[in-house]
């Protein structure tokens, strides 16, 4: 079996497969990509049980079809380092790999796709369908606040519910939570739901493109990412859509509408990046015993302020647009920024009810709760 392949494409193809690869020294084939050499292309596939990444790559005519899996990390790094474009593959009967670029030769040792785990099929199943673009926006927007604690594994992912008409992804680890709504083409009575792994969710952001869609299919088991594939990938060489398989999280997701406030009182509208780059640099003088930022609110004035006796203080205010409020509320930088960072738009909306309530940062699309800090 052998085939010749563009270096620049193959290496694409690679560093799209070889981030779920961890370093599996109990079962060592989990370490490898799958490489299946077709007529005119060949498939990538890797897999850590729990999460798994097919593509495929264009190569130049002449392949003798067959199978491999070499070391996904060791065969991306020689192929990176290849002197020529052209690089040849061939693969003798015991799996070892021949590796020739311009004057270089490489041999590696491989292992037989037979032991290889197959990544599941979900057949027979409605597809729901999105816009890459627009999934990517609301992964990045929740994202930040999923959970790491492993005794409460519901919250380590983001949950993906289709509900009256609506996507709606939420993530929480109980003192944050992110929300992030878009209508999308669906069955009234066709309502579904899921967990997705923390990991798979890094990986999601990682390959969604920006001008074509993404259609999600799942059961109670695993979650199918069927992405199209946009300009800037065929370029690099991809034939067909990355396919994407996960396990879900077994778990029932808490109801996290019972955390939304229902009642706020005062509303302020806010220049999202300034405010960012207020608390950003209030930040810089917290420390971890010292983990707050103060804002006092009043007369369409936010005043912010920060201070540890380890690093000193920090004070500064911006104009808002303010009703009525009288306040000073408290919390972790962090959970301010992390949200801010996410968003796109200009403006964002602060709502709260007193001192002692949840913040909301509102926009059209999207909320995240914060828990507040008491003041002294």
């Amino acid at each position: 079996m052998k085939f010749k392949i563009n270096r620049d494409h193959f290496v694409a193809g690679l560093q799209k497969v070889q981030n779920v690869v961890g370093n599996r020294v109990d079962v060592p084939i989990l370490n490898n990509v799958l490489i299946k050499i077709e007529t005119d292309h060949i498939c990538l596939t890797t897999t850590n049980i729990n999460l798994g990444i097919r593509c495929q790559i264009k190569t130049e005519p002449g392949n003798k079809v067959g199978a491999v899996t070499l070391p996904v990390k060791k065969l991306l790094t020689i192929v990176r380092s290849l002197p020529s474009l052209q690089v040849d593959l061939e693969v003798t009967d015991s799996y070892q790999a021949k590796i020739t670029s311009g004057g270089a030769l490489f041999r590696i040792m491989g292992l037989g796709e037979e032991e290889f785990p197959p990544l599941p099929i979900i057949a027979d199943l409605e597809g729901f369908v999105v816009a890459q673009n627009e999934l990517l926006k609301m992964i990045k927007s929740v994202s930040y606040a999923q959970s790491t604690d492993e005794n409460r594994h519901m919250l380590n992912g983001v949950y993906f519910s289709f509900k009256d008409g609506k996507l709606t992804l939420v993530a929480t680890d109980g003192k944050r939570l992110g929300l992030a709504t878009k209508e999308i083409s669906m069955p009234k009575e066709n309502e579904k739901s899921f967990i997705l792994p923390a990991k798979t969710a890094a990986e999601l952001e990682r390959l969604l493109g920006h001008d074509k869609n993404v259609t999600i299919s799942f059961n109670n088991k695993q979650a199918v990412f069927d992405i199209e594939l946009n300009e800037q990938n065929q370029e690099i060489g991809l034939v067909s859509n990355i396919y994407l398989v996960s396990k879900v999280v077994d778990s029932i997701y808490p109801n996290y509408r019972q955390v939304i406030p229902n009642e706020t009182v005062h509303r302020v509208k806010l220049d999202r990046e300034l405010l960012l780059e207020c608390l950003s640099r209030a930040a810089l003088v917290t420390s971890e015993k010292s983990n707050s930022v103060k804002l006092k609110i009043s007369n369409n004035l936010l005043e912010i302020s920060a201070s540890s006796p380890e690093l000193g203080e920090s004070q500064e205010s911006m104009a808002i647009v303010s009703e009525n409020a009288d306040v000073e509320l408290a919390f972790n930088p962090q959970y301010l920024i992390d949200p801010l960072k996410s968003l796109l738009s200009d403006e964002v909306c602060f709502e709260f009810k007193d001192q002692l309530s949840p913040g909301l940062f509102k926009t059209l699309d999207f909320l995240c709760v914060i828990m507040p800090l008491r003041t002294n």
